[in-house]
């Protein structure tokens, strides 16, 4: 048997908005969902409907949901988290935050965009393949990012991958994307090769995906990325990244490190 748990949402500050509520399965013991599994209930307008979390583009559309629901009902700190951990490696290394030149990548709705910002990073672009997620951060945060990139990272156009590199980056964040698809081992690989070296790369995964029994890829792929010294570690959290469905804690890793030079393609193929 499956029940609803109801929260009302309430949308300061969201610059265009709808009354809607949404509701977390309360769901039996014996069912047990794993995280790209999970799904809520909304009602907007009269209408109630199921979405699963990773369906982003359809969250996107409804101003307010993404935060309401990840950060306000599941507690994300993903974005905060990394921040803080980025600005310690910066003051670690004498670093400026004003001379970073930072990509994206899985930008959403721009949150962790925003958390960079207040950094004092001064050039800030986001990349994401959906359009749901550039028009939400239009929406909700529309001076986060210099430019917004809807793009596929593994098939860039040229006009695509010329812009990128005319905005001469230097640092990739990625947060709460990588291990479920979303963004695959390929990805990842052509976004962190447009970067700079050296260069600076923060980014989160669940700490699933860095086990030797992992499919995604990514254990394999940051394993030899270390064992290569393609990337030399700055700092390392261990942390929750959000709660789940059933309330339970999912555990995460934040990387910030230094990058010293490209993936080859042989390594993803």
């Amino acid at each position: 048997m499956t029940t609803m748990n109801s929260n009302h949402v309430d949308l300061p500050g969201v610059t265009s908005s709808a009354d809607f509520e949404v509701f977390l399965p309360e769901l039996d013991g014996d069912l047990l969902l794993d995280q790209d599994e999970e799904w809520c209930e909304v009602l907007v307008d009269g209408r109630r409907d199921r979405i699963r979390f990773h369906d982003y583009h359809l969250i996107y559309d409804i101003p307010g949901m993404y935060e309401r629901l990840f950060y306000d009902m599941l507690e994300c700190v993903s974005p905060r988290l990394v921040r803080d951990l980025l600005a310690t490696a910066l003051a670690e290394q004498a670093m400026k935050a004003e001379d970073l030149r930072v990509l994206d990548v899985g930008a959403g709705n721009g949150m962790v965009g925003e958390e960079i910002r207040t950094l004092g990073v001064e050039s800030v672009h986001g990349v994401d393949i959906l359009p749901e997620a550039a028009a939400a951060t239009r929406r909700d945060r529309p001076r986060v990012y210099d430019d917004y990139l809807v793009a596929d990272l593994t098939d860039l156009t040229v006009e695509q991958r010329d812009a990128l590199v005319r905005a001469e980056l230097n640092t990739m964040t990625t947060v709460a994307a990588l291990g479920f698809g979303d963004i695959p081992p390929a990805a990842f690989v052509g976004a962190f090769n447009l970067i700079e070296t050296p260069g600076l790369l923060a980014f989160t995964i669940k700490d699933d995906f860095l086990r030797d029994d992992d499919p995604s890829g990514f254990s394999r792929l940051i394993q030899r990325m270390l064992a290569e010294k393609t990337i030399v570690p700055l700092a390392e959290k261990h942390y929750r990244h959000r709660l789940s469905v059933h309330g339970k804690p999912l555990e995460y890793i934040a990387f910030v490190a230094r990058k010293t030079g490209d993936v080859p393609a042989a390594w993803i193929r």
